[in-house]
């Protein structure tokens, strides 16, 4: 019984640590949730106190937006380009620091100091950069200001913010590497490639999984640069998925759609995550 008594008070004990995030959770994330399903069925504008309930046709008319294609495109380069870009810069970084050293160190804390700042910081500066300093020192007109370069010019701003988080966790999983491995492969005369692609390479598989996984949510999300860099232009040009939601939401007064935008966009999102990152689990298995 009193076996018992202790279990319950250490269950109780555990909850009432749990219960500010789980509060917290529940009026930030879940009330506002549920009643986004609730407005998506309805042709609210945001500020009405009366609910028109139209069923589906937010969700019909969505999908039978010809002007959608462009924002979901926009995203999936701009996730392709930096899931790419910053897992490869930052995986060649994190093995050129992975000696402990106090250079290496010092590398590695200034590498990763742009990650520390805000989204929205990032974009204005970078918008500073592209705009006066590119253009007064080498003449090159703002990678923004063009349709064709503006989602790369935007993919570059994360790159360099995001890099020294990425290489982070790539040198967290090439420090739990035991050194006898690569030096039983030099011993049977593995080169610096083989080494790479048969020790390396395979220890590192759940970092990569990590660093994909979590780029690829991030980047069919992204928000915070495009509206602080371009507002979606020029024109719509860099308009993406969270940008359109937004939109919709706020400036057009037709929150409903927006609301059913969003839900879409979550389950698109949600669906893509979970078939990329169980293709990737099974990699690990099979590497």
């Amino acid at each position: 019984m009193s076996f018992g008594k202790a279990r319950i008070r250490k269950e109780l004990g555990n909850f009432i640590f749990v219960l500010p995030a789980l509060l917290l959770f529940m009026f930030v994330v879940a009330i506002p949730f549920i009643n986004g399903i609730k407005y998506s069925f309805t042709s609210w504008d945001g500020f009405s106190p009366e609910l028109v309930y139209i069923g589906f046709k937010n969700y019909q008319r969505i999908l039978s937006d010809p002007s959608i294609v462009k924002p979901i495109l926009n995203s999936l380069e701009y996730t392709a380009i930096t899931i790419i870009a910053n897992n490869v810069i930052g995986l060649f970084i994190a093995i050129l620091l992975k000696s402990d050293s106090k250079i290496n160190r010092f590398c590695r804390t200034m590498l990763f100091m742009p990650f520390i700042i805000s989204l929205v910081l990032a974009g204005f500066i970078w918008t500073y950069i592209y705009s006066d300093v590119f253009y007064a020192m080498f003449g090159i007109k703002s990678l923004l200001g063009n349709p064709d370069t503006v989602i790369g010019g935007i993919s570059i701003m994360s790159i360099w913010r995001d890099t020294g988080y990425v290489m982070l966790i790539y040198l967290a999983g090439l420090q739990a590497i035991p050194e006898d491995f690569y030096t039983a492969a030099k011993i049977d005369g593995a080169g610096l490639y083989s080494q790479f692609r048969y020790i390396t390479l395979p220890m590192i598989s759940p970092a990569i999984t990590i660093n994909i996984t979590l780029f690829l949510g991030w980047g069919l999300k992204v928000f915070d640069y495009v509206m602080a860099a371009t507002g979606g232009g020029p024109g719509r040009a860099s308009e993406t998925m969270a940008l359109y939601v937004y939109n919709y939401t706020f400036p057009y007064n037709r929150a409903g759609y927006g609301q059913a935008a969003a839900i879409l966009m979550m389950l698109g999102i949600f669906v893509v995550t979970a078939v990329i990152t169980s293709i990737l689990r099974k990699k690990e298995v099979e590497m």
